[in-house]
């Protein structure tokens, strides 16, 4: 075991304790000197309206992205489960925005909402018969919008290939007896295909979330936090302090808090999925 946890350790527990002890540090790249200042960058970080701002924008998108993409890739499993024609090339079709890398997702995306270029106002004044000129990464009331389509167009393959194994799962018989009993297709999903696969349900929601806490790559592509800050996630936030700023003690106190606080979350759920 001893190559496993002397990899674990080089890779883990070392940067992170260095990490702990930069954040103990009042060390700015634009000035010579550092000291040492204990937790008064964890006090100040606490404090930092901007950081709470954060926090709340990448909730928000949590809150509408993970249940979009749930409800979708549910809806795409169930409609070619079973023996459908041509399944063989539409499974891969499907998963093909999920293999691809999410900056290169978000520059392309990025593209399509272009205000006088972009595809989807031109097919907008298409279907509308007039011009269309939306500012969709700009607007305050916009760029949610544009944002949120394009986490979930990359992220709801994730769900469907989940819950597509879940559905393979179910056992015929049960959908054959219930259609005995003379309950329809729908009651036959809602009452015996829906709950044999809640549990898997509950682990994609639970991982697209954890993963979606951590939003980063669409966001910087996209609208790197505008207008304004109205976009900023927690993570492009502490990457802002960092390479922008050079604040690293500072940057270094969000990050181990960030940290901590994925890791309390992560445990607690994980710990009552175990007990249920």
């Amino acid at each position: 075991m001893l190559p496993g946890v002397g990899f674990v350790v080089a890779l883990l527990v070392l940067p992170f304790l260095s990490l702990v002890a930069l954040s103990l540090l009042d060390w700015d790249l634009q000035r010579v000197s550092r000291t040492f200042v204990g937790l008064a960058n964890y006090g100040a970080i606490l404090r930092d309206g901007r950081l709470w701002e954060s926090v709340g924008h990448t909730l928000l998108i949590t809150a509408i992205a993970a249940p979009l993409e749930l409800v979708l890739g549910l809806g795409l499993a169930q409609l070619i489960s079973g023996q459908v024609r041509g399944r063989t090339w539409l499974v891969p079709l499907f998963v093909l925005p999920a293999i691809m890398s999410p900056i290169v997702v978000g520059y392309g995306w990025r593209m399509l909402w272009d205000t006088q270029y972009g595809p989807i106002n031109h097919l907008l004044a298409a279907v509308l018969g007039r011009p269309v000129t939306i500012v969709w990464l700009a607007h305050p009331q916009t760029v949610y919008a544009a944002l949120i389509t394009t986490e979930v167009w990359q992220w709801t393959p994730f769900m469907f290939l989940a819950l597509l194994a879940a559905l393979a799962s179910v056992d015929p018989e049960l959908l054959e007896a219930a259609s005995i009993d003379g309950a329809s297709g729908w009651s036959a999903f809602w009452l015996v295909t829906l709950p044999l696969i809640t549990p898997m349900m509950a682990v994609a929601l639970v991982l697209r979330s954890l993963d979606l806490l951590k939003l980063f790559d669409t966001v910087f592509a996209l609208t790197y936090g505008g207008p304004g800050t109205l976009t900023e996630t927690l993570s492009l936030y502490v990457y802002i302090l960092g390479f922008k700023n050079f604040r690293l003690g500072y940057t270094a106190a969000a990050a181990v808090l960030f940290l901590a606080g994925l890791s309390v979350l992560s445990t607690a759920i994980i710990r009552r999925m175990v007990e249920e």
